[in-house]
């Protein structure tokens, strides 16, 4: 297993907050989505900080783990 560290910014105007959550969709969860069809495998990633809804974030860093070696 490959310990990843990565830094996101992002326009949070479209999501629920950081937060997988029920009523919509989370910048976790559109990420995950997005490494789960880069790596073929279920990654779960974890944030230093979470945002509420609508807000954006710059330099923002989250960690996962993975399979794969890129």
């Amino acid at each position: 297993m490959h310990k990843y560290k990565i830094t996101l910014e992002y326009d949070g105007t479209e999501y629920v907050g950081w937060q997988r959550q029920e009523n919509g969709i989370s910048i976790q969860a559109a990420l995950e989505k997005a490494l789960e069809k880069l790596t073929l495998e279920k990654v779960k990633v974890f944030a230093a900080g979470r945002t509420d809804a609508g807000v954006h974030a710059k330099g923002q860093v989250v960690h996962c783990d993975i399979k794969k070696k890129f």
